[in-house]
């Protein structure tokens, strides 16, 4: 399936990160991650703060599909919560799968499971969303070229 055009860009932070979206419809999102050395905690394995971008990334994107080229959904997270299941070993791939719950004109809800190469549970969370302007229509809003600093 084509990925609408936001999905492709992606954000300036989750691809310094890596995290890229492999999958993407109308209420769900799935973003995978190579991990790398520069991921690692100082006790060798996957930080935390990797798999809880994942979550609130793979959410976000669950809520925020828009089919409508040139045109893109937006949001903020309000409430994101998380609970680690496991360890993610460095040099593995991981698969965030957010899923949209149940949502409103302005606030939606969601949840993700992170798993790890194997397929097992590393970390799962729930979060609440806001729709920026505009973005609670399915339509989206015209994507505007970021301004220079």
């Amino acid at each position: 399936m084509d990925q609408p055009e936001f999905a492709q860009s992606g954000s300036p932070y989750h691809s310094h990160l890596g995290i890229a979206v492999e999958e993407w419809r109308e209420g769900y999102a799935k973003l995978v991650c190579e991990t790398a050395p520069f991921h690692a905690n100082r006790s060798g394995i996957v930080h935390g703060g990797l798999l809880l971008s994942m979550i609130d990334q793979a959410a976000a994107f669950a809520g925020l599909f828009c089919p409508f080229p040139g045109r893109v959904r937006r949001a903020v997270t309000l409430d994101l919560d998380c609970r680690f299941a496991g360890q993610a070993q460095i040099g593995g791939r991981l698969v965030a799968e957010g899923r949209v719950v149940t949502g409103g004109r302005n606030v939606f809800f969601a949840r993700t499971e992170v798993f790890d190469g194997a397929g097992q549970l590393v970390a799962f969370g729930a979060s609440t969303h806001r729709y920026r302007a505009g973005s609670g229509d399915p339509r989206g809003v015209p994507v505007e070229e970021p301004t220079p600093p």
